[in-house]
């Protein structure tokens, strides 16, 4: 029987190497440094912090559109001259502007020519159109900044979540490690008192069959911690998996602060603030389509310079010509000129109708996603008080249970041994200090869980994180 413990022994250290082997290093971390590594690494958190700076970018860009444009413009070029009454239309490009008098006959004379010019154009008033397209823009900052605040809760509440699943992982396991050695302890009093002709050998059976199930019990709670684990490593950005030794102070005592009928105001909820961005740059987006029902006032200036290789008398003399580069590229005559303009579509407000009305429906859409997400956290949040209270009174109900079992299963062994019991006796106190076992890691682990789910229903997670 030496023989066999041993290789029972030698067996489960293996699988606990294999275990730990298949899952990596063992590394120890506590709930704060999770959620730190999380919001440092998690995917998700990233593109959304990029999708923010971009929005930013985005709005000094829509800053500088009012701004006038200035251009600056020279070219010199060669060719010829000729042309000749008419319309013209040069399109997309594929016509030339020669100028020159109407002459009789064709001719190839060439010279080179320049154009030196600038010019600044400025849409000086639009009735608040640029304005408008600034806050608008202001609008997608604030709203991505309540998106990533959101996501950065939300994560927070599932890493959380994992770290505490994982944990009462860990205890269900353990929970199963510790029935799997009683129940090896059964055998081993089972064996000697049926080698001993003090027990029948269908009794050896029954141990054995408590030891195959207790095995599996086992393997599955290791394979829900392996999980688990996985899930956390997820969540916080660690690849490949780790196996995890995570910090177990917290769960022997309830949170320090857990007052169940404290209210908190929804309005700063991050999933709120959110949808209530959403609200608002669809009600920006309508303020800036209406500024295109009004014209657009323009100023607007060039002066230019132009040199020509073709002489002042050359409709008349056709010999009054240079081919030379410098003659061409050497200004002569300028001009200059400045206005004001105004350009008003008049069938824009026709058009922006059916786009405003679309945007208010939009808005309206919105509000109802918000009323929707708000009548959820407002239960949740009742729930939360219920959740709260019925698991405080698992917790100090548990311990009771668990002391009961311990006594009734040591009872039990000891009649067994004496003979005054039966196996299924036995079995059932061994049944019995499992569940009662299990019953108190699970109601421990779920006050924390409790009140995690009212900090996520209420959008504050100090009233969870403070407690650690």
């Amino acid at each position: 029987m030496l023989k066999r413990d041993f290789k029972y022994s030698i067996l489960l250290f293996s699988s606990v190497l294999f275990y730990l082997g298949a899952n990596g290093q063992q590394r120890v971390i506590n709930l704060k440094q999770a959620e730190s590594l999380a919001l440092s690494n998690y995917e998700t958190i990233k593109s959304k912090t990029n999708q923010l700076n971009a929005s930013k970018a985005s709005l000094n860009e829509t800053k500088s559109e009012y701004l006038p444009d200035l251009n600056i413009s020279a070219q010199q070029v060669y060719g010829t001259v000729n042309s000749q009454f008419g319309p013209s239309y040069g399109y997309k490009g594929l016509s030339v502007s020669s100028a020159g008098p109407a002459l009789a006959n064709q001719n190839w004379n060439a010279g080179f020519g320049s154009l030196y010019l600038s010019n600044i154009s400025w849409d000086f008033f639009a009735f608040g159109r640029s304005k408008e397209k600034v806050k608008l823009q202001k609008s997608a900052v604030a709203k991505d900044e309540k998106d990533l605040a959101q996501e950065q809760f939300q994560h927070q509440i599932r890493v959380a979540g994992a770290y505490l699943n994982l944990f009462a992982a860990q205890q269900l396991a353990k929970a199963q490690e510790d029935n799997l050695n009683r129940a090896v302890e059964l055998q081993k009093v089972v064996k000697a008192r049926v080698k001993n002709g003090l027990n029948a050998g269908v009794d050896s059976s029954q141990a054995n069959a408590e030891i195959a199930n207790a095995k599996i019990a086992l393997t599955n709670a290791q394979q829900i911690e392996q999980e688990q684990s996985n899930l956390l490593s997820q969540y916080i950005g660690i690849q490949p998996a780790d196996v995890f030794i995570l910090d177990s102070a917290f769960i022997s005592k309830t949170p320090q602060t857990i007052d169940i009928q404290k209210n908190i105001n929804l309005s700063n909820h991050p999933l709120l603030g959110y949808y209530q961005s959403r609200i608002d740059i669809s009600k920006e987006q309508s303020n800036y389509l209406s500024t295109f029902n009004y014209p657009t006032f323009s100023l607007f200036g060039v002066f230019q310079g132009k040199g020509s290789g073709f002489g002042n008398s050359y409709g008349t003399n056709q010999n009054d010509f240079s081919g030379s580069y410098g003659s061409g590229a050497n200004p002569t005559r300028f001009n200059y000129l400045l206005g004001i303009g105004m350009i008003w579509n008049l069938t824009t407000p026709i058009r922006l109708h059916y786009q405003m009305q679309s945007q208010k429906f939009i808005s309206e859409q919105y509000k109802n996603d918000f009323d929707l997400i708000d009548n959820q956290l407002k239960a949740q949040q009742i729930l939360s008080e219920t959740r709260i209270a019925n698991a405080l009174k698992n917790f100090h109900s548990a311990p009771e249970e668990v002391k009961a079992a311990k006594e009734a299963y040591t009872q039990k062994l000891v009649l067994y041994k004496n003979g005054l019991s039966n196996i299924v006796d036995f079995t059932q106190a061994l049944y019995a200090l499992n569940r009662a076992e299990v019953d108190n890691y699970i109601a421990a682990n779920n006050v924390w869980q409790a009140l995690l789910f009212k900090a996520a229903a209420t959008g504050d997670f100090n009233l969870f994180i403070d407690n650690f």
